[in-house]
């Protein structure tokens, strides 16, 4: 299923300053009865928004007017626990492009690659200097540039290269999902195919 075309992303960021978040905070399991990628953005980190009575948590990060953009920003671990391909349908979904951690989950990165999110590694020095730029100054943006594999704080020009895998870098430019590659290069195929007869 083609998606959106990957671009150089400017934007704010949500500074989720927490390690060890599991696919289960992400998305709760509760809310995995759909079977289709739409709607999970709806309760992303739903018993973080919210209170148990319903009501707002004005202390959770997504609660907070001054920290809005397409780049969620989260401490080391980022994804463990069950493999749920949920969890980046549900960052996806409420609208999250980018999320960038010292570290990541195996299969979080992979899930989140192939449903045109992009999991940007980053230093641990460097994430604490965008929690720290976020912190001296809310509403500041990042900017994520895949072509050049790099990624820059807005506010002080300080920037750090971040490794992808090729083909899912060029997946993620073009908007492809696996079917789409390959269709892609239909003609190769068919080619190499005509060669061996």
């Amino acid at each position: 299923m083609a998606r959106e075309k990957f671009k150089t992303i400017i934007s704010g960021i949500v500074p989720l300053k927490v390690e060890n978040i599991d696919t289960d905070q992400i998305i709760p399991a509760r809310f995995l009865k759909a079977t289709t990628r739409e709607g999970f953005g709806e309760n992303l980190f739903r018993d973080w928004r919210y209170m148990r009575d319903g009501s707002v948590n004005t202390d959770f990060i997504l609660n907070d007017d001054r920290f809005k953009g397409e780049i969620l920003v989260a401490g080391r671990n980022f994804g463990c626990g069950s493999s749920r391909e949920h969890a980046a349908w549900a960052l996806y979904d409420y609208g999250f492009r980018v999320v960038v951690s010292s570290f990541f989950a195996d299969i979080f990165r992979s899930n989140s690659l192939n449903n045109g999110l992009l999991p940007v590694q980053v230093s641990p020095g460097f994430l604490d200097r965008i929690f720290k730029s976020a912190e001296e100054h809310p509403g500041s943006a990042i900017k994520t540039d895949l072509e050049s594999q790099v990624i820059t704080l807005s506010e002080t020009g300080e920037s750090e290269k971040f490794e992808i895998d090729r083909y899912k870098k060029e997946c993620l430019l073009n908007g492809y999902d696996d079917i789409d590659y390959l269709l892609s290069i239909k003609a190769d195929i068919t080619r190499f195919e005509e060669g061996r007869i």
